[in-house]
């Protein structure tokens, strides 16, 4: 790979023309960067894909490149990638449908609004895998017709299809009304009875572990109660019976549906299992009561889920907020509290409740500034990249907690250079805060200076704009190629070396 031209053919800055002199020496990698560009001319697109055609889908799918450009019959994959667009000839999915090669058989049946004709043709494949991707995406009409198909792995993609309807969703639970499958992925494979080996030291071997087959084809029909369960669009009658099944997977995918009668999930409040609570815990649809008796929750990864439920009461929060680890995130139901909520969470006698509301950044500036005042260092780090913050209350922030908001200063939108710059000359020297400060939009050339001596900054630093043009140059020729790279991709590269860079041929 030559990093400096695959950075190069990303440069915004790069004229059209030597866009063209990059397209005719131009590899796999360079084009991969070509083809992404906005100004990328409808002419050069179809050069490109000429030049490279692994090039080709990608500029089928950035919309570069139209059913005029494309000879389905010298550039299949191209073509199958209009075809998913729905921007191909119809007709060429018959060449497709008798393609000897399965791989691409199974791209067209993933395609939307094919001919009639094909999807009969695709569903009565010899290949299974054809046929479990149509029923992955077909129409109501025709997964309802696969559901009965002889092989359960067919059964499986319809049971994930939410276009199946539900009574045929119902009936793959139960298997009722439906004739037994004859064949699985199991024992099409292996002599049964077979368990397939978790620890499986078999080359080319992809069977699930702990796949299995005993003539009733047990591990796939668990694993199409598991899709019906998890697809919305299976009857709530037909799940509600599965909150005390043996299976783990199959309970943990019903805890995460919205639709069950409170007395499941109340059911699954007192699972055994933590990570089906903690499923639970993250529902929006529980209520209240229940949001109440999962705050008591032993296993902290509950805990931690149901500080995530967007409905969680303030005083839950404040509990939650003593006892779990939360992370530096912002709640849901921080971002939707209402403006008295806000009120009172920013009052809490509780730190850690006053370092989520910081997350917020679109606090009122009174509750900003208070917040950015705060005792706490946990409270001032997760309010320093609120913007509107002045230049004063950042340097206050550093004054009192130093280290420990360096770099969430580092990261306000609004800071500006001359702070960036005493910040990237911190003592002692603050690792992040130099990231922050190389992909800042304000920092200017003396931080991005200082910025380069840390090897995680240095990549950023070396593709940021305000970095003096001689810097760039001689970054060019950095050990480092993901610095190069950089350099070349950095607008302010003087035009003068953007076309000493480009080869001529």
């Amino acid at each position: 790979m030559n990093r400096v031209l695959c950075g190069l053919a990303a440069n915004a800055a790069l004229p059209s023309e030597l866009v063209g002199r990059l397209i005719e020496v131009a590899d796999a990698d360079i084009a991969t960067e070509l083809a992404g560009r906005a100004d990328l001319s409808h002419a050069q697109a179809v050069a490109l894909a000429s030049r490279v055609e692994e090039s080709a889908v990608r500029l089928v799918h950035e919309g570069r490149l139209t059913a005029a450009d494309i000879d389905p019959v010298a550039r299949p994959d191209a073509t199958l990638a209009l075809l998913d667009e729905r921007s191909g000839n119809p007709e060429w999915a018959f060449l497709f449908a008798a393609d000897p090669l399965s791989e691409r058989r199974e791209k067209l049946a993933a395609c939307p609004g094919l001919p009639p004709a094909v999807v009969e043709t695709l569903a009565a494949d010899p290949d299974v895998q054809v046929v479990a991707e149509l029923a992955l995406w077909t129409t109501p009409e025709v997964a309802a017709g696969l559901a009965g198909h002889p092989h359960a792995e067919v059964r499986r993609a319809v049971a994930a299809n939410e276009a199946t309807p539900p009574a045929v969703l119902a009936a793959l639970i139960t298997g009722e009304g439906l004739p037994p499958a004859r064949r699985c992925q199991v024992c099409d494979r292996e002599d049964t009875p077979f368990a397939h080996d978790p620890r499986c030291s078999r080359l080319h071997c992809d069977l699930p572990p702990g796949a299995s087959c005993d003539g009733s084809h047990e591990s796939t029909v668990h694993d199409i109660r598991q899709a019906a369960l998890e697809n919305p669009a299976t009857p709530t009658e037909a799940v509600v019976g599965f909150a005390g099944h043996s299976s783990t997977l199959l309970r943990w995918a019903l805890a995460a549906r919205p639709d069950l009668p409170p007395q499941v999930y109340g059911r699954l409040a007192a699972d055994t299992v933590p990570g089906v609570r903690a499923e639970l815990a993250g529902n929006p649809a529980i209520g209240e009561p229940l949001i109440r008796a999962l705050a008591d929750d032993p296993d902290h990864n509950v805990r931690r889920a149901l500080a995530h439920h967007p409905h969680v009461p303030p005083d839950v929060l404040s509990r939650l907020a003593v006892t779990t680890r939360i992370g530096a995130t912002l709640l849901p139901c921080i971002a939707t509290a209402s403006p008295t909520e806000v009120e009172e969470l920013a009052q809490s006698p509780n730190p850690a409740v006053r370092m989520l509301l910081a997350r917020r950044r679109d606090l009122p500036a009174g509750i900003r500034d208070a917040l950015a005042a705060d005792p706490d260092a946990k409270v001032v780090k997760s309010i320093a990249s609120h913007p509107g913050l002045s230049e004063a209350q950042l340097r206050a922030m550093v004054d009192r907690h130093g280290v420990r908001v360096v770099a969430k200063v580092a990261a306000n939108p609004d800071a500006p250079p001359a702070l960036l710059e005493d910040l990237a000359r911190h003592e002692p020297p603050v690792r992040k805060a130099f990231r922050e400060i190389a992909r800042h939009r304000n920092a200017a050339a003396p931080a991005l200076l200082a910025c380069l001596a840390d090897r995680q900054a240095r990549p950023m630093a070396a593709g940021h704009p305000a970095l003096p043009p001689p810097v760039i140059v001689e970054l060019l020729s950095d050990t480092d190629g993901q610095v190069a790279e950089a350099a070349a991709a950095n607008p302010s590269l003087p035009l003068a070396v953007m076309k000493n860079l480009v080869p001529q041929r």
